[in-house]
């Protein structure tokens, strides 16, 4: 089995890769529009940030997996891969600490004006007063906006300095966040926040959260670190904020897809602003975690055929009735069963099938996208093997 690696792995994973029986072709230096002229006969794709594009997937005669070495896969032509049938999984969250870490040293940095302070200091310039005016980590309340395994870092470190942590997101119950108080709005957050971290939506969001209504609601001198798509603030109100004095702001921003170019934010001309690029999760440790999880979903795949952290699986499939049959474990009885579905017509979406000890007699599940004929049923009744069957509608 030919494995394409276009992402960079270290050494020992590659090694691990290697050791299951592949056949490895590097091309980690290749840019994006030539990987459909070196896909043909490979089985399994490990890629970075770079473009899948559906010529590059159509190429792809062989190709059954495609595993993104990071957590989101909007590189990826995701729709033609499941046209095709093929799998497509991430790694997600294997940045969680990294994230978490660097948010705080984020804040850190803000509250002690440590960037304005070096840069002074480098450019000749006087020590002014106002680069010592932190307030401290300890006592305030963070108010988190997103939350998921890198809130969960977040909340341990912040305790950590002492602070009071507050949360809200699109979709979490209190039991997910223990010793976090969770908040109704976004505004409320505002309100109760010193300083807001926003993270967890990396991918495009679909309107501003942090917005004028949300930094009108905020407290005098608050401090706001972002990471993540640069959608998720509206910089003209943001920017305004920061001019007037009332907020200072860290941004960590993460560019679409495949996106080279400098960063086009308008934070960049400000001057007590700290802006990055990608840098939130660039971590030895965080890239160690995510080639483990790469070698953990091949191996899983080439062993068992299942693939964890799937994107592109129906949690559903369209199925309206199921057969549930017991047969005996005979050559022929399922190809007898599906003969005769085929011939009613009739599509099957998913089987599953168990054997039971000594191998004598199975279990098995076909879920149907509509309902067999009366004469269908009764004629798989006959098949020989068959030992039972029933017929249940899918609610």
């Amino acid at each position: 089995m030919k494995i394409l690696v276009a992402s960079t792995l270290p050494d020992w994973a590659l090694d691990e890769l290697r050791g299951l029986g592949a056949e490895l072709v590097d091309v980690v230096a290749m840019p994006p529009e030539k990987l459909a002229r070196h896909i043909k006969g490979v089985a399994i794709l490990i890629v970075d940030r770079r473009r899948v594009a559906p010529e590059a997937i159509a190429a792809g005669d062989a190709l059954q997996l495609i595993v993104r070495a990071g957590a989101y896969c909007s590189n990826i032509a995701v729709d033609d891969a499941s046209m095709q049938g093929i799998f497509v999984a991430n790694c997600p969250h294997r940045d969680a600490a990294a994230v978490a870490e660097f948010v705080i040293g984020l804040a850190i940095a803000l509250d002690r004006r440590i960037t304005e302070n070096a840069a002074a200091v480098r450019s000749g310039q006087p020590w002014r007063p106002d680069q010592s005016d932190a307030r401290g980590l300890a006592e305030r309340t963070l108010g988190i906006l997103g939350f998921g395994p890198a809130g969960r870092e977040i909340v341990a470190l912040a305790q950590a300095f002492h602070m009071r942590v507050i949360a809200w997101t699109p979709a979490l119950d209190a039991q997910s966040a223990p010793g976090v108080e969770l908040c109704t709005f976004p505004r409320e957050l505002a309100r109760r926040s010193d300083i807001v971290c926003v993270h967890g939506f990396q991918e495009a969001y679909d309107q501003p959260l942090i917005d004028a209504e949300f930094v009108q609601n905020m407290k005098p001198a608050s401090l706001v670190v972002h990471v993540g798509a640069p959608s998720v603030l509206d910089e003209s109100a943001v920017v305004a904020a920061v001019r007037d004095g009332r907020i200072r702001v860290a941004s960590d921003v993460h560019l679409a897809a495949g996106e080279t170019a400098r960063v086009k934010s308008r934070l960049v001309d400000v001057a007590d602003a700290i802006v990055t690029q990608r840098l939130a999760g660039a971590t030895e440790q965080a890239r160690s975690a995510v080639a483990r999880e790469v070698v953990r979903i091949v191996r899983h795949f080439l062993i068992s055929g299942e693939v964890l952290n799937v994107v592109n699986l129906l949690e559903r499939s369209p199925a309206t009735w199921q057969l549930v049959l017991r047969l005996r474990d005979t050559v022929g009885v399922m190809a007898a069963i599906m003969d005769a579905i085929r011939t009613d017509g009739v599509n099957a979406e998913e089987i599953t099938s168990r054997v039971f000890s000594g191998a004598r007699a199975a279990w098995c599940s076909i879920a149907l996208d509509e309902r067999p004929g009366n004469d269908t049923l009764e004629a798989i009744r006959r098949l020989p093997g068959v030992l039972h069957l029933d017929l249940r509608a899918v609610v």
